[in-house]
């Protein structure tokens, strides 16, 4: 039919695109949009953000907030919750890279090899003890007479104050304790002394030839100086040597009032302790006039066995007595009166004495007393 168009004359229409297609290339843009951005941000925090990290700004920590129920009910089968330690209120321990060991007392005994100059007292303060531990700690070398020490001789040194005591066949740490003025706990208890705690008798435990520490032991100390004498039985010195003199003398009376036996005024070596050394030692040299401290008639005159040298007594008639040891001369006689400040004798080294020193004695009712305290 004219007009009319064939089947295979009609143009073909255009397709329509489908509604889900159109949907996911909405969302494939999207993504790609969302990435860009993501990019976009990290690159500007990596490269243009201020980094307050590199400039010193410390940042602060982000707080975290744990929300914990009032009555919390734990799962069943699970730890309860605790705290982090990050949380926990309180001092923090700070670490000190500088650790103080803690000192500890010395128990056990050590030697010391005495050097010039050394006294009994000055090693005795250096080691923190009284003067009186270190004779006791040394009979062997010093018989209980400051006097003998001398250099390069080997001393024991106590740990603490008290006495060194070995220990014989037979003995009984009940007898020791009691012989030294101590309970026998403090010498059982005492770790530098390794008594066996697990033993029924501990003094069984103990072999003969030990040593024990005896912490503040104490006992006599031996004067070697000279006893007392007096003008009514100076025989009573007849043991201390060839300067003794006879029985019974006569002859003049102290005042109570004393003066300097030397021009020298200075004690050198060893001062006055009542418990170590009666005396004091008055330095000099050697041949210095030595003067009677006051009047009195001489009961002792000549050499002494004990330590003292060429030594001097003087009996004042009043109680009181006087002592001059150590003297290079004597210029005095058995019997013979003598009056305050006039002539005796000589300065000197004699006997025991490290150097040249008169050590002057004072006695009342033969008791010794510090010298210092009476001369003028």
């Amino acid at each position: 039919m004219e007009g009319n168009l064939t089947k295979s004359e009609i143009p073909p229409r255009k397709s329509r695109p489908q509604t889900g297609a159109i949907l996911q290339q909405i969302g494939l843009n999207l993504l790609m949009i969302g990435l860009l951005l993501v990019l976009g941000y990290l690159a500007w925090q990596r490269f243009f953000a201020p980094n307050t990290a590199q400039a010193g700004v410390e940042q602060p920590a982000a707080e975290v907030e744990f929300e914990v129920p009032s009555n919390p009910e734990p799962a069943v089968g699970l730890a309860p919750l605790t705290t982090p330690q990050s949380m926990q209120t309180g001092i923090t321990r700070q670490t000190n890279v500088n650790t103080i060991i803690p000192s500890r007392p010395r128990v056990d005994v050590i030697t010391y090899t005495v050097q010039a100059g050394d006294t009994l007292f000055s090693i005795a303060s250096n080691y923190g003890l009284k003067p009186e531990t270190v004779l006791w700690g040394n009979y062997d070398v010093l018989n209980d007479n400051p006097h003998l020490l001398k250099p390069s001789q080997v001393l024991n040194i106590l740990p603490v104050d008290g006495t060194y005591y070995e220990w014989q066949q037979g003995d009984r740490l009940s007898g020791v304790a009691e012989f030294f003025g101590v309970d026998q706990e403090s010498i059982i208890d005492y770790p530098g002394n390794f008594i066996d705690l697990t033993q029924t008798d501990p003094s069984a435990s103990i072999e003969s030839g030990s040593w024990l520490i005896v912490p503040g032991g104490k006992r006599a100390i031996k004067d070697w100086g000279p006893p007392a004498i007096t003008r009514e039985n100076a025989a009573v010195a007849r043991y201390y040597g060839a300067g003794a003199c006879g029985s019974v003398y006569s002859g003049a009376i102290g005042s109570g009032t004393f003066v300097w036996p030397t021009t020298d005024h200075t004690v050198s070596g060893y001062a006055y302790d009542g418990g170590v050394h009666p005396a004091i030692d008055i330095g000099g040299q050697i041949g210095n006039s030595i003067f009677a401290t006051d009047s009195g008639v001489v009961v002792y005159a000549g050499w002494s066995d004990y330590g003292y040298g060429n030594l001097i007594a003087i009996d004042h008639g009043n109680g009181w007595q006087s002592a001059y040891a150590h003297l290079s001369a004597i210029g005095v006689s058995c019997g013979q009166s003598v009056y305050q400040g006039g002539y005796i004798g000589a300065l000197g080294s004699t006997g025991n004495s490290s150097g040249p020193h008169l050590h002057f004695e004072l006695m009342i009712n033969g008791a010794k007393v510090n010298p210092y305290d009476y001369v003028r």
